[in-house]
C-alpha cells in the first residue's frame, strides 16, 4: 500500500535532508507540514523549503496547544520545586499528537521528522525504539514517552546516519536550510532567563525569599526565590565556604534552599512516576537496565522494578550526580528503549 507521509520541515538541515531522503523512496506520496507556536522571533522561509524540495508545504497554527501543553506545563513544573525537559513533553503532546492530528487530516498515514533515533516494527506490527547511530546527536531520550501507537505513526530517516553525513549530504545536494543555527533546548525562551520567563508568564509579581541551608539545617544565606534554582546549580547561590556549594534540593514546603558539595548530589536511589513502557507487557519483576537521567547523562547500570500501582524504583550501581526530579529517566537493554517515567 502506498504511504503519504508528512514531514515535519523546521527550516533547519535536518529536516531538510529528511525530507529530501523521503523524496527518493519509491511508492511513496510525501507533504510537507510545518507549525508555529506563538513563540517564533521570526518566520521560517517556507517558500524557500518549498522550492528546494520541490513539494507542497502546510503551515498550521499550534500555539494554543503548545502554551497549553508545553509552556504551562513548564511553568507550573518549575513553581513545583521540579525541573521539567519540555522538549520530551513537546514531542509528546505537540509534534507527535497535534501534529499528527493535522497531518492525518491531510491523509497523511505517517509523520516524518529530522530526530537522531531508529525504529523497527515487528511482523506483528509492534514498533521498537533504539538509539541513533550517531553516538554524540543521538535523540531517542526525547521520544521515550512517545507511546506504542504514537510510534507506528512515526518515522526518522536520519536514524543511521551521523550528522556530519547529513550537513555533507545537504552541502552535496545544493540544499541551503533557511535556518542555520540548531534548534536549542528550550525554543520558547530566547533571551531571558528561566526565571523571569516564568515571572512574565505566569504574571506573578512577587517570589519569596527564604533561607539556604546545609543538609543539616545549617543556616547559609537567603535565596531570591526558589523558581531560580535547579538542582545541580551552582551559580548564584553566594554561599562562601571551603568549597563551591551546589543546589541538592528545593523544599518548596519550607521555602527552604538546601545545598551541600559535589558528593553530597551523589544518589543511588530514586522513584519514577508516569511511565511509559514500550514492551509487550509492563515490568512485573526487577531488571537490569542502563538508565539516563537527562540527556547529556551517559547513562550508568541500574536495576528497576516495580513500586506501588504506577512507580518505579531505580537503584544504580554507582552513584550518579544531581537526580533531578522533573526530568526524563529512559531505561535501555542494548541500543533499545524500554521505557521511560518522570523522575520524583
Amino acid at each position: 500500500m502506498k504511504k503519504k507521509i508528512a514531514i515535519a520541515v523546521s527550516g533547519g538541515v535536518d529536516s531538510l535532508v529528511s525530507a529530501f531522503l523521503l523524496k527518493q523512496q519509491p511508492h511513496t506520496e510525501l507533504f510537507g507540514i510545518h507549525f508555529t507556536t506563538g513563540y517564533e522571533s521570526h518566520p521560517v522561509d517556507i517558500p524557500s523549503l518549498s522550492r528546494q524540495l520541490g513539494l507542497k508545504i502546510l503551515t498550521v497554527d499550534l500555539s494554543r496547544q503548545f502554551t497549553r501543553h508545553v509552556v504551562d506545563y513548564f511553568t507550573t513544573t518549575y513553581l513545583s520545586g521540579k525541573t521539567p525537559n519540555p522538549c520530551i513533553i513537546c514531542n509528546q503532546t505537540i509534534k507527535f499528537g497535534s501534529l499528527v492530528s493535522a497531518a492525518v487530516q491531510h491523509g497523511a498515514t505517517h509523520l516524518a521528522t529530522g530526530h537522531y533515533a531508529r525504529m523497527k516494527i515487528n511482523d506483528q506490527g509492534i514498533p521498537a525504539l533504539y538509539r541513533g547511530m550517531d553516538s554524540i546527536k543521538e535523540q531517542s531520550y526525547f521520544l521515550a514517552m512517545l507511546t506504542a501507537n504514537q510510534l507506528q505513526k512515526a518515522i526518522f530517516p536520519l536514524g543511521n546516519m551521523t550528522k556530519q553525513e547529513v550537513v555533507a549530504l545537504a552541502r552535496s545536494h545544493n540544499l541551503s536550510p533557511p535556518e542555520q543555527k540548531e534548534s536549542q533546548d528550550i525554543c520558547f525562551i530566547k533571551e531571558s532567563s528561566f526565571s523571569d520567563f516564568i515571572v512574565t508568564h505566569t504574571r506573578k509579581e512577587t517570589f519569596r525569599p527564604g533561607p539556604i541551608v546545609t543538609p543539616a539545617g545549617d543556616t547559609l544565606g537567603q535565596h531570591k526565590g526558589l523558581h531560580c534554582y535547579t538542582v545541580g546549580q551552582r551559580r548564584g547561590l553566594n554561599c562562601p565556604g571551603p568549597a563551591p556549594y551546589y543546589v541538592k534540593k528545593i523544599d518548596m514546603e519550607n521555602n527552604r534552599l538546601v545545598v551541600g558539595f559535589k558528593e553530597d548530589l551523589l544518589e543511588t536511589h530514586f522513584k519514577v512516576k508516569q511511565v511509559n513502557w514500550l514492551l509487550p507487557t509492563p515490568l512485573k519483576s526487577p531488571i537490569t537496565v542502563e538508565a539516563k537521567i537527562r540527556y547529556s547523562h551517559k547513562g550508568e547500570t541500574a536495576q528497576i522494578r516495580p513500586c506501588g500501582s504506577d512507580g518505579i524504583a531505580v537503584e544504580f550501581n554507582r552513584p550518579q550526580n544531581a537526580v533531578t526530579p522533573g526530568q526524563g529517566a529512559v531505561f535501555y537493554m542494548d541500543d533499545r528503549v524500554i521505557g521511560a517515567g518522570i523522575i520524583q
